[in-house]
């Protein structure tokens, strides 16, 4: 089913998921040393909520830090004293967007996303989303366990030269825009939301994506649609959309 945006056309029967699910067990992605999430029958007394063991319907709970556990995205509230919330600050859910490949490159005893890599590979371009593969780019990073493994981050100088292309929604196959373990600076966080300024509450973060190899570089639609939490993240489902020719 083609349809027309501004001078483009996408085919919304063929929709690239871009997202990591969610599994209640240990193969499950995680970072930020919490235990894997659960998803198991909910018990009452005598109840449990499971077909195969005698009920009626299959009644889950599921536990779960959409921080530590899958593909979500965050607003400002993640790093302020002040509440906001993910689902009263994404109001839009359908932007341009390039997505664009990058080797991080080493830095001190890290490996990290410089200004001079995101200016090359955005050259001048004017998008809304922007979406970063990172290399190597295996299915690993579906079910990776990232804690205490420093895994690759934004430098400030990156993070504010998106702001200044204006990128309001920052997309990454990592567990984090910063790095692990940096005593709380959220360097990247805060330069993209602007702290010290006027808060950038249309701006969203979302990590724990995972840019299949079959997906190239180049321009897309995404369909950024997250679960209706009132908190600071939600689980999310980016979905990115060819532009056909």
């Amino acid at each position: 089913m083609l349809a027309k945006i501004k001078n483009d056309f996408i085919d919304f029967s063929k929709p690239l998921d871009i997202s990591i699910p969610l599994r209640g067990d240990g193969s499950n992605v995680n970072a930020w040393y919490v235990e894997p999430p659960k998803i198991e029958p909910h018990v009452e007394n005598d109840f449990v909520g499971k077909v195969s063991e005698g009920a009626s319907i299959n009644f889950n709970n599921i536990q779960f830090n959409p921080h530590a556990h899958g593909t979500h995205t965050e607003c400002v509230g993640h790093i302020t004293k002040d509440f906001y919330s993910i689902n009263q600050h994404l109001k839009k859910f359908f932007f341009k967007a390039e997505v664009i490949t990058i080797a991080p490159e080493k830095y001190q005893d890290d490996f990290v996303i410089s200004k001079k890599q995101l200016q090359y590979a955005i050259g001048n371009k004017k998008r809304e989303a922007i979406v970063i593969r990172t290399l190597p780019n295996t299915r690993d990073k579906k079910s990776k366990q990232y804690s205490h493994s420093n895994p690759p981050y934004l430098l400030e100088e990156a993070a504010l030269y998106l702001v200044k292309k204006g990128i309001n929604h920052l997309l990454i196959d990592l567990p984090s825009v910063d790095k692990e373990k940096d005593a709380g600076a959220l360097l990247a966080h805060n330069a993209f939301w602007n702290t010290k300024g006027t808060l950038r509450t249309q701006a969203t973060i979302t990590e724990f994506i995972y840019v299949g190899n079959r997906i190239k570089d180049g321009a897309y639609y995404l369909n950024l649609q997250v679960a209706p939490f009132e908190n600071d993240a939600s689980p999310s489902r980016p979905v990115l959309y060819k532009i056909e020719e």
